[in-house]
């Protein structure tokens, strides 16, 4: 498949205009390779292990969720001269899926809410609110890593909001309220948000709530997936 054929394919996935303004230029082939796209691998980051193991398996395509040049590059020096020299060195296509695939029909969160076997779900601005049969174990369970962090009595959640990455804002939570959540499953979550929170918040990682969806986007096109979960050190 030429990559003008696979661009256009990918845009079926994942329709640009549907990502937020932040992500303009940003998603999208970001890295140029050859033309022609054989062999395709998906992972969520292009890390520097990612891109190796993608090279050694003789990928044309590289799909992410996380572009690795979000700000403007002006040196091209450490992490980024290396990942950049093996993409090039390799004729590596790379591109980005970002919070177009998020808010996709099928995406981010709508494969994050089917793990949790939500059901009945309503769209928020972003992410989804359904309903719940899981308490918090079985939800931390299903999530790769196994673990959350819960702020607040949760009881039995009969309806939960799910926002894949960095979700917890409070206009979100009111709107996830307003929908019957009873509780927030999100990333990255402040210590102000959750001091102000009318529901209790389940904060997962970020890897852990966008993972599943491009192992189960690359098992649907038939790519190989690259597993590279972070480093977590538990102190007791």
């Amino acid at each position: 498949m030429d990559i003008e054929r696979f661009i256009t394919a990918m845009e079926q996935v994942a329709p640009p205009e549907l990502a937020e303004e932040y992500d303009a230029g940003r998603i999208g082939l970001v890295v140029e390779g050859q033309n022609e796209i054989g062999t395709v691998c998906c992972a969520l980051d292009a890390t520097e292990r990612v891109v190796d193991a993608a090279a050694l398996a003789g990928a044309d395509m590289l799909v992410v969720h996380h572009t690795p040049l979000w700000s403007p590059v002006t040196a091209i020096r450490g992490p980024t001269s290396r990942l950049l020299r093996t993409l090039l060195a390799a004729r590596m296509n790379l591109y980005v899926m970002h919070t177009n695939f998020d808010h996709a029909p099928g995406g981010v969160n709508d494969i994050l809410a089917s793990r949790l076997d939500l059901s009945a779900t309503e769209r928020m601005t972003a992410g989804l609110v359904g309903d719940c049969t899981l308490d918090t174990k079985e939800i931390a369970r299903r999530l790769p890593g196994g673990g959350i962090r819960v702020y607040g009595e949760t009881g039995t959640i009969r309806r939960l909001a799910v926002v894949g990455g960095s979700g917890f804002d409070s206009d979100l939570i009111r709107e996830a309220v307003a929908l019957g959540a009873e509780a927030f499953l999100s990333a990255e979550l402040k210590h102000s948000v959750a001091r102000a929170s009318p529901i209790p918040c389940l904060e997962a990682t970020h890897y852990a709530l966008e993972a599943p969806a491009m192992e189960t986007l690359s098992s649907r096109m038939g790519w190989h997936y690259i597993s590279d979960p972070p480093h977590v050190v538990v102190v007791p």
